[in-house]
């Protein structure tokens, strides 16, 4: 119960906040968004401690400090803020007053937004799975020799890109004419973003010995971290939108998302510290599988409305199969 402690005052300054701006409803609905963002984002937990358990003590304890702060201020209530705003063109402090006192009209510009951020959260999301299932050094394979073939065409130069842009061309074909255009800008910029820290991150962990590579090693931990906060921003755009169906006040969302993002962080460091990702050796599998899935998702969605319960219940049932496969593979090699 250690690794979720902080968690747990950090929920109940919640609640109690909550409690004291909205009353006992305010406080029972900070509660449902928080389970909500957790059952959603389970498998940004494996993928963030997949990532995290590589970076060196400082990076992982920035994750876990400047990281939470970036995660619940930054990603689930000035950056819905400022992607309003630059849609919109009202300044920033007009729609943070919106946002406080009109939170209708807010959440009818945060929806018309949701095209460009489902495009561009879904091609980031997809490049992650892609990486991650054309990987051609991967040797332990879920999906047997299906997935050990879509590993070997990993060795073709930049399948991830040009399957991805096949996709993304593809979609926007079936899209209303006035929203092709940023249906389609919004996803290249998820595509290069992706490629960008991958790029850089990997060229970073490449570095040769001696003091040279302890400076490279420190930028890996950076970039890193930059991925991390950008896949945990794709993550959450869903979230954000989806909670107002839940609620239009803005602070009960941001309390609730806010509990749900401190289980997710210490979901994180639970599974790094306890080694659970080499007990169940299926569970990063099952949590990019789930990943594949919710790109998938969002980019439906850009045109058919998706209930968020489709994509919670679909991660949980891939998770929990990967959990499965894992347990059946270790009696089978013991």
């Amino acid at each position: 119960m250690q690794h979720f402690r902080l968690s747990m005052i950090v929920s109940v300054l919640c609640l109690g906040v909550a409690y004291y701006w909205a009353g006992i409803m305010g406080a029972v609905i900070a509660i449902i968004l928080g389970i909500l963002e957790v059952s959603l984002s389970f498998d940004n937990a494996v993928v963030n401690a997949s990532v995290l358990k590589r970076m060196d003590e400082r990076w992982q304890g920035y994750f876990l400090t400047w990281g939470i702060l970036i995660a619940v201020f930054g990603m689930r209530l000035l950056f819905p803020v400022l992607i309003v705003s630059a849609a919109t063109g009202v300044g920033f402090m007009g729609v943070t007053q919106m946002a406080l006192h009109d939170t209708v009209t807010y959440a009818k510009y945060l929806e018309e937004a949701h095209v460009q951020i489902s495009a561009f959260g879904g091609m980031f999301l997809l490049m992650v799975f892609f990486s991650f299932i054309f990987n051609p050094d991967k040797e332990l394979h879920w999906l047997g020799e299906i997935e050990e073939k879509m590993s070997a065409m990993g060795k073709l130069e930049a399948i991830e890109i040009i399957l991805a842009l096949v996709m993304l061309v593809s979609i926007q074909n079936y899209l209303p004419g006035e929203i092709r255009h940023g249906a389609l800008v919004a996803g290249m910029w998820g595509i290069i973003l992706y490629v960008v820290v991958d790029s850089l991150a990997s060229f970073f962990d490449n570095a040769d010995e001696g003091a040279e590579a302890t400076a490279m090693i420190k930028k890996a931990g950076a970039m890193s971290f930059l991925y991390l906060e950008v896949l945990d921003a794709s993550f959450s755009f869903d979230g954000v939108i989806g909670a107002f169906a839940i609620t239009q006040d803005v602070i009960i969302i941001m309390l609730g998302l806010a509990i749900g993002a401190m289980f997710v962080r210490s979901l994180t460091v639970y599974l790094v510290r306890q080694g659970t990702l080499d007990e169940y050796v299926f569970l990063e599998h099952g949590a990019h599988y789930a990943i594949g899935v919710l790109a998938g998702l969002m980019l439906i969605s850009m045109r058919i409305h998706v209930p968020e319960i489709i994509t919670g219940l679909t991660g949980a049932i891939l998770i929990g199969l990967s959990v499965f496969s894992s347990i059946r593979y270790k009696k089978a090699t013991e």
